[in-house]
């Protein structure tokens, strides 16, 4: 956790059509930080995370990640657009696990975790293969390797497809609502992986979630989002026991 600044949005706008989801948004997370984006639906904290997979771009605004501008590059002086290998090249510092599974349906468990490290990182299919095994090791599905994803149970499923984000290796690790197509039953085991992930990896986190204690369980910052703006932000203590603002306290009485 050497504190170095991440990941840094510097004045950046989305709209959709005449609503603006994010909102001139001035936003910074360092390396090694947990950060959970809690807040009312349609507040803005998806985009975000979709903005830094590069699956949406910014109206107005800069992105970088590691002190690389993630959609623009430098020429003659200038901010342009980037082009498709510069935004590759900065992306692959970044794993996403969504809400929905996003696995490869025609391919077992093992080689949906090797797909991407074989053929994007260029790793040995032998290295690659012993890495997803020690992931499935940490994510507790060993036994399901030569399993197809429709074999599995979803919370199996979301185990697999947090396996395959952290086989590239990623600086930041986004969270999308990771359990929220899950059955209730099946959460707590998905959550307990994550909490080992944050609690023994150096991994920056930027975690979208609505379950709070969670949230508080591993967050080192929380940030309250409404109307596509930080209204407040803290660490989990501050936040959950004494929020200042009155948006935050209206929020968290509905949802805790």
């Amino acid at each position: 956790m050497d504190g170095t600044e991440l990941i840094r949005f510097d004045k950046v706008t989305k709209r959709f059509g005449s609503n603006t989801v994010l909102d001139s948004l001035d936003f910074t997370v360092s390396s090694g930080k947990h950060v959970t984006l809690i807040g009312p639906s349609g507040s803005g904290k998806t985009t975000i995370l979709r903005l830094l997979m590069t699956l949406l771009k910014p109206d107005e605004g800069t992105i970088k990640v590691g002190g690389e501008y993630l959609m623009h590059e430098e020429k003659g002086g200038k901010l342009v657009p980037a082009g498709e290998k510069h935004i590759r090249e900065v992306r692959k510092n970044i794993g996403m696990v969504f809400q929905q599974f996003n696995l490869f349906p025609n391919m077992k468990v093992l080689r949906n975790i090797t797909e991407a490290p074989v053929h994007v990182l260029g790793l040995d299919k032998d290295a690659a293969e012993e890495r997803a095994r020690e992931l499935l090791d940490l994510v507790g599905l060993t036994e399901h390797l030569d399993k197809y994803p429709t074999q599995l149970s979803g919370g199996q499923q979301q185990r697999v497809a947090i396996a395959r984000a952290l086989a590239m290796r990623p600086q930041v690790l986004l969270l999308d609502e990771v359990t929220s197509a899950l059955d209730p039953e099946l959460v707590a085991g998905v959550l307990d992986v994550l909490r080992d992930i944050a609690h023994t990896t150096d991994i920056t986190m930027l975690c979208v979630t609505h379950e709070m204690n969670f949230a508080r369980d591993i967050s080192d910052d929380v940030l309250m989002f409404d109307a596509g703006r930080v209204i407040e932000s803290g660490s989990p203590e501050k936040i959950f026991t004494e929020p200042e603002h009155e948006r935050t306290r209206e929020f968290l009485s509905a949802v805790l």
